[in-house]
């Protein structure tokens, strides 16, 4: 919702089934994760999304995911492997 513009807690909250306070928290933890700006006007509070931050995260789980499945196709080819040779094995006991 923040890609395109600034909005308040209750405009980002008026788009999700969950209370008010509730988003302004989620919005606190995004802040101080840097990944949305907060601009005070009166007692209104704006909310911004980072895009550096956001690409950063993005790029990092790209990376983390291909990462991943490389690690689980090794797994899965060192398994097949080991049922292959046990049952080799298994084929030469008899």
């Amino acid at each position: 919702m923040l890609s395109f513009g600034e909005l308040t807690a209750g405009e980002i909250a008026s788009g999700f089934d969950v209370t008010q306070p509730a988003i302004s928290q989620h919005l606190g933890v995004l802040a101080e994760a840097g990944l949305v700006t907060v601009r005070k006007a009166g007692t209104r509070r704006f909310y911004r999304a980072v895009p550096q931050r956001i690409d950063e995260i993005r790029a990092y789980l790209a990376d983390f995911w291909l990462t991943a499945l490389d690690r689980l196709k090794e797994a899965a080819e060192k398994e097949e492997a080991e049922k292959t040779e046990q049952r080799r094995k298994d084929g030469n006991a008899n």
